[in-house]
């Protein structure tokens, strides 16, 4: 499985890399190291874009890469950096540094809040940033493919109250991956075997942070229809977890088309999800981080302020 998770990682990144960018533009600012940001049990890196023009109290966005990818590599092949240039807020670039550059959504520690491994390093990267720009930590948002995709759904099941919303391109639901042998590759879950009911995927997604009674992150949900990396059928169990982690119906309030080949489903306000015709697991193209950020609410117009 090894083997399969590499293949479907390189060629994750290759097509990300090679995607075009809407209107890619220069700018001043620049990719940035931080080193001291807090508790990183895992050693994760952290790289940090911050656009030459902010909002007042900047959003902040966790933009988490593939397997075999890194932070540098997620910030190059997506047009993230291009949209925080436009909108004014902030992007963190995570890196895993694991043999595998996969992040861990497997382990018993990283499925549950401050519990251990990568979310925790995660979520200090985070906390920094707002701390040190006086960003808006109630527009907080994350996102990913493939690897980060999963640890999307993670870090929204973990650490609910950091996050506003959340989008996940080809992933599974929180949980999904579990292991308890030290493996970071589940089997059943990336070939689409493990179903449960929504409510027991809610259960799952809840019991990362017992007793919490706040509001819930909302969710966007990307999946191509012919996915071998991670099968098709994560599609809807992840649309089963968040719709009952919002107490919503698992039949959409609306249906519409973005793209002839693209079928977007709606329940309620909450969950968004986005089927894509025809498409394998490298499933990023041009456009889709704009939908993500037209999702966050991040496209509305703001007053800005320099950087200095």
């Amino acid at each position: 499985m090894r083997a399969l998770l590499k293949i479907v990682s390189v060629v994750v990144a290759a097509v990300a890399m090679a995607a075009g960018l809407s209107v890619p533009q220069a700018s001043a600012a620049a990719l940035t190291e931080v080193t001291r940001f807090g508790p990183n049990p895992s050693g994760l890196r952290m790289h940090l874009y911050v656009p030459g023009r902010l909002r007042a109290r900047p959003p902040v966005l966790l933009a988490v890469h593939w397997c075999t990818g890194s932070g540098p590599d997620m910030h190059a092949g997506t047009d993230f950096t291009q949209l925080a240039d436009k909108h004014g807020f902030i992007v963190i670039y995570p890196s895993a540094v694991r043999e595998s550059h996969c992040f861990d959504v497997s382990s018993p520690q990283a499925l549950k809040r401050n519990g251990g491994s990568d979310p925790v390093g995660l979520a200090s990267m985070v906390r920094h940033t707002v701390r040190r720009y006086h960003a808006d930590a109630s527009r907080v948002f994350v996102t990913g493919i493939s690897s980060g995709a999963m640890t999307t759904n993670v870090m929204l099941a973990n650490y609910p109250d950091m996050f506003a919303a959340g989008a996940a391109f080809a992933g599974v639901p929180a949980g999904c991956f579990a292991t308890t042998d030290g493996s970071g590759w589940n089997n059943e879950c990336s070939s689409g075997r493990i179903l449960k009911t929504p409510r027991e995927w809610g259960d799952i997604a809840r019991a990362a942070y017992p007793g919490y009674t706040g509001p819930r992150p909302r969710v966007q949900l990307w999946h191509g229809t012919e996915d071998v990396g991670l099968h098709y059928a994560n599609f809807g169990e992840e649309i089963d977890q968040w719709t009952d982690v919002h107490g919503l119906s698992t039949t959409p309030t609306s249906t519409d088309h973005p793209r002839p080949t693209w079928t977007r489903t709606r329940y309620g306000s909450a969950v968004e999800a986005i089927s894509l015709q025809g498409v394998p697991h490298n499933l990023w193209t041009s456009g889709m981080a704009a939908e993500a950020i037209r999702f966050f609410g991040l496209d509305k117009p703001c007053r800005t302020a320099s950087v200095e």
